[in-house]
């Protein structure tokens, strides 16, 4: 079978693997759809420590379960399903307490072992979730970057009322701001260096987008604010340089989620933390959140198609990772039919309607 991987760093090719079997207490799921993440191009960099080559990526997607293996009940081959790639011991400390999404034995589908960019996958029993009727395939390979923005969300504990200033409006930050607006946050400030992106963030429903290079961030948002602040902010930019400006921006009682691995040092000045009595969050991966997403996707409340800027078969991989490397403004998120390997020399895309 046909499966996307990634030997070392830089080194990467549709490569021919065996076709696995079920194993005890997983299911072998036929993936249908794969969407491209920017971690999934932090493991072709060599940039994720967790990551031993050769590996094969791919932890938002979708399939049909074709085989259950010994032990496995309540799974029928036939079923849609999409997969939570967080896999969890259930016996450490964060499992014990319910936050299985930072396991210390934690492995996560597409990094730690093999992912969804394969026409075929081992995933355990306990992280599949079946579609509802009428969510499609490729629409259900985004409840996983959903989640991830359910989670951050919830780290931060919104208020009725409360504003939300977004850092980056790539995939993740443009998730935030649709799962914001879901959860009845009707303000939503959105800030990037890419007009396109933030041109995607007024579609999508944000009140005011400034441009981190043009615009006076700081100034702006004290207008908007009436000198008060923010009272949630989400660092979907995921760089370390802005958290002093985060801090200076937080209101009082202010909550900052971050979402970046970047291992740069940043800045803390303790005293805006403690004047304004701040509450910084780290929110990794997603604890338990695909049911959520699952019925705000089926609900119409998160609208899936307006993320995604292109679909494309299999073999045209490689392309799509050159154009998320050198223009990452014409994309936002990209899918991949895993489901019928058709042989082409092209590179397409579906633009989205505006």
């Amino acid at each position: 079978m046909k499966a996307f991987q990634v030997n070392a760093p830089l080194d990467y090719r549709i490569a021919d693997v065996e076709v696995p079997t079920a194993a005890p207490g997983e299911v072998l799921v036929k993936v249908a759809f794969a969407g491209i993440c920017g971690s999934d191009m932090h493991i072709i960099h060599g940039d994720n420590a967790f990551v031993r080559f050769p590996r094969i990526t791919g932890h938002e997607f979708t399939g049909i379960v074709e085989a259950v293996g010994e032990g496995v009940e309540n799974v029928d081959i036939g079923e849609r399903v999409c997969v939570d790639p967080v896999v969890s011991c259930g016996r450490c400390y964060p499992c014990r307490i319910g936050r299985p999404n930072v396991c210390t034995a934690m492995q996560v589908i597409g990094v730690h072992r093999d992912g969804g960019f394969e026409e075929r996958v081992n995933v355990p029993a306990a992280n599949l979730h079946r579609l509802p009727a009428h969510l499609g395939l490729d629409i259900a390979a985004l409840v996983e970057p959903y989640s991830i923005a359910a989670n951050v969300l919830d780290r931060m504990q919104p208020q009725p009322g409360d504003r939300l200033l977004v850092y980056g409006a790539g995939v993740i930050g443009l998730t935030v701001l649709q799962m914001a607006r879901a959860k009845g946050i009707e303000e939503v400030i959105v800030s990037d260096v890419i007009d396109e992106r933030l041109a995607t963030a007024r579609e999508l429903g944000a009140r005011h987008t400034l441009h981190g290079s043009r615009d006076d961030v700081e100034a702006e948002i004290m207008r908007l604010t009436d000198g008060e602040g923010v009272p949630l902010i989400a660092d979907a930019a995921c760089v370390p340089a802005l958290l002093p400006q985060m801090l200076r921006l937080a209101s009082a009682a202010g909550r900052i989620g971050l979402l970046g691995f970047n291992p740069t040092p940043s800045d803390l000045v303790q005293l805006e933390v403690i004047k304004k009595e701040l509450t910084l969050v780290g929110s990794r991966l997603n604890n338990r959140k695909f049911p959520e997403v699952l019925e705000l996707l089926a609900s119409g409340a998160l609208d899936g198609a307006a993320l995604v800027s292109h679909r494309l078969p299999f073999d045209e991989m490689p392309g799509a990772i050159d154009m998320l490397e050198h223009h990452p403004e014409r994309a936002r998120k990209v899918l991949i039919d895993i489901g019928a390997f058709v042989p082409t020399s092209r590179f397409t895309s579906q633009e989205p309607s505006h």
